[in-house]
């Protein structure tokens, strides 16, 4: 627990620190980005599909930085690049020395580069925004909160399984716990927020928390698919980078369409 705290300590500061710098966002981002892809492509080679690691962690890299730069592609230019990539794919699947389950191997590429940059990519698109540095502190908080209540409900008052097939560990009190936390720290932290009304946060909130909570079962069903505890160990009683960013994975694009769609 103490382990446990410490790491949560550092990577609140280190949060702070790079919703404030929009320079420091890009490259946490972009970080957290290219870890959790190799964490991903890890994963899946346990199940004994040869993945393309580099062209994947490389294509990874490249969504977050066009963003980061506001690079302006076109249409057109991004349909060649959806081309080439999958053609590059293709042919380096006919370069591999035997059959190892191409459609597997192309398609678990291509879905890591989606689910992991695409998606956490969005946390640089609302950093943008007006009021970028309050919106993105307040997505972190509400979807955090929301994995910290889990976490603490779960281990004072959970006894139901939510789903065991995919978490034993997650419990349907922790899950409830986490919903309620999550919308009253949101509510809370909404106050700061002047530019959008008070029952659309309310319902930003919950909808957040909702989805905070599938974004991590998704991620425990991947784990459990691979049959792997954690996605690494590099925050040692975290787990990996996955572990810690899986919620944000699908909180970020929801936050960032959500509030697109209002203005």
């Amino acid at each position: 627990m103490a382990k446990r705290l410490f790491f949560s300590i550092i990577l609140g500061l280190v949060a702070i620190v790079g919703i404030i710098s929009y320079p420091l966002c890009g490259i946490l981002v972009s970080f957290f980005i290219f870890l959790g892809l190799y964490e991903f492509f890890y994963m899946v080679e346990k199940k004994k599909v040869r993945m393309f690691k580099p062209l994947g962690l490389l294509i990874g890299l490249f969504i977050p930085i066009t963003i980061y730069f506001s690079f302006s592609i076109r249409e057109g230019w991004q349909f060649l690049f959806v081309v080439a990539g999958l053609f590059l794919l293709f042919l380096l699947e006919l370069t591999k020395k035997g059959s190892h389950q191409p459609i597997l191997s192309i398609s678990a590429t291509i879905f890591g580069i989606l689910y992991i940059s695409w998606c956490f990519s969005f946390i640089i698109r609302i950093r943008q925004l007006p009021e970028g540095i309050l919106l993105c502190a307040f997505l972190v908080v509400v979807t955090k909160t929301s994995d910290i209540g889990a976490y603490f409900w779960g281990k004072k008052f959970g006894k139901t399984s939510l789903i065991k097939k995919i978490s034993p560990k997650k419990t349907l009190e922790g899950t409830v716990g986490g919903f309620f936390t999550s919308l009253l720290i949101g509510v809370i932290f909404s106050f700061f927020i002047q530019t959008i009304g008070f029952w659309e946060k309310f319902f930003l909130i919950i909808i957040l928390a909702i989805v905070s909570q599938l974004g991590d079962l998704f991620e425990s069903l991947i784990k459990r698919d691979c049959q792997v505890k954690d996605s690494g160990k590099i925050f040692l009683n975290m787990g990996g980078v996955l572990d810690v960013i899986d919620s944000l994975i699908f909180t970020a694009p929801t936050f960032y369409v959500y509030i697109t769609m209002m203005s």
